[in-house]
């Protein structure tokens, strides 16, 4: 039987490589097995861009260097790279950040758009028309498919037309990591596009059977539908289906513009020629769950300043649930309401969201603080790490705040083990 091709990787808003560990593994073991058993490297990272705007020191560059090598790896602007000078790959991946998506007319620009913020998007963009790569994988907060507040879905809207513009179908689902066994409860719409010329495009069937059953997504992940809400039933399943219409001017200015307030994009669902078919869907997951227990070191190896001191008061009324009358600077009064959380953390269940806020000392709300051996204290790097499926000390080389921050920013890697799996097993088929 002949070996298979590996299949061609460009990695963008790369971080310290989380796509790259999820479809590469690291020194040929798999994240899932917690690098104890060999993975098949299918996947060849050919070119990887990381640029953090406004820092001197690039933090995250650095590490990735140092991890993978300085070959194919580039520590510029992404708005500044030539699309052209890209090579040619299989797959484009990122986990690219939140932005505008609208566009506007540009007089004397040929093409009549761009992006109001930056070009972040539309970088990816440019660089799949000058490319066409088979694939796209594309990793955002889950927030993505319902923004902005007033016009809701209309970013995904532009984002899906753009796709569809290039001879894209696309699938989304949002997975929450720790629905399926992993040690962190993440929510992310990973967002996948089938060139029409790719084998995966020519194996699409149905709208219902490439989210339930078919579809590479659905072969990563199983799901059950979730059958709520103002859906229609189509085929024996309840959706939403629509098209989007007009260019890409048009669909910011009108897309979903009456009912703005009210979302219609669901957590999954298939786009093909601008034809939409979305649908809420549950996980189906059996397996073992992971706990925060289980991503934790000895004790032995904390060092102390992780231990919380004399400033235990202050976390505990930040955790605290808040009903406070505050002032206005018109000196309005008003109630600031607030809910409680965990403290400390419940280490049988998976872990809370990591925020690039999670590291240093300061009392916070939001960073993790759990029980160990009678006393009060913060997640070291390594526990962040775990939570993200990443290699012990992958980020030793940088301060521990800096270690935070990159796990904040980061994805748990074996969601994209798991899709990169199916991706190269139907494509192979």
């Amino acid at each position: 039987m002949p070996k298979k091709e590996k299949l061609k990787v460009v990695e963008l808003f790369a971080g310290v490589g989380g796509f790259r560990l999820g479809l590469e593994g690291w020194k040929g073991k798999s994240p899932s097995s917690g690098y104890t058993k060999r993975m098949v490297k299918n996947y060849e990272t050919v070119w990887n861009n990381q640029w953090e705007p406004g820092v001197k020191v690039q933090h995250a560059s650095d590490v990735y260097k140092e991890m993978f090598g300085s070959e194919g790896h580039s520590n510029e602007d992404i708005g500044t790279v030539n699309p052209k000078s890209v090579p040619r790959h299989d797959l484009l991946v990122g986990g690219f950040p939140c932005q505008d998506y609208s566009v506007a007319k540009q007089l004397g620009k040929s093409k009549g758009i761009e992006g109001k913020k930056g070009v972040l998007w539309w970088s990816i963009r440019d660089i799949l028309e000058a490319k066409r790569p088979k694939y796209v994988l594309l990793e955002n907060v889950d927030r993505l498919i319902k923004s902005p507040v007033k016009q809701r879905g209309k970013d995904f809207a532009i984002i899906l037309a753009s796709l569809a513009d290039l001879g894209y179908m696309v699938e989304w689902r949002v997975i929450n990591a720790a629905d399926y066994g992993m040690p962190q409860r993440r929510r992310r719409v990973f967002i996948f596009a089938y060139h029409k010329k790719s084998p995966i495009y020519k194996k699409y069937s149905s709208y219902s059977e490439w989210i339930f059953k078919k579809g590479v997504i659905a072969k990563a992940f199983p799901v059950n539908t979730k059958r709520k809400g103002q859906l229609r039933l189509i085929d024996d399943f309840y959706f939403n289906s629509f098209k989007i219409e007009g260019d890409l001017v048009e669909i910011t200015s009108n897309f979903n513009k009456e009912k703005g307030h009210k979302g219609v994009f669901e957590n999954s669902g298939v786009m093909i020629n601008r034809e939409v078919w979305t649908t809420k869907t549950e996980p189906k997951y059996d397996g073992v769950q992971k706990t925060l227990k289980d991503i934790l070191v000895s004790h032995n190896e904390v060092s102390e300043e992780f231990y919380l001191g004399e400033d235990l008061d202050r976390w505990k009324y930040l955790k605290g649930a808040k009903k406070e009358e505050r002032k206005k600077s018109n000196g309005e009064i008003f109630y600031y309401v607030e809910g409680p959380m965990s403290f400390p953390e419940k280490l049988d269940k998976p872990m809370r969201t990591i925020i690039t806020s999670e590291g240093g000392t300061t009392p916070s709300r939001f960073k993790h603080v759990i029980e160990d051996h009678g006393k009060y204290r913060r997640l070291v790097p390594i526990e962040l790490e775990r939570a993200n499926m990443f290699p012990d000390n992958f980020t030793k080389s940088a301060s521990d705040t800096k270690r935070s921050f990159f796990m904040g920013n980061a994805l748990v890697v074996g969601v994209i083990e798991g899709l990169g799996k199916a991706l190269f097993k139907m494509h192979n088929v």
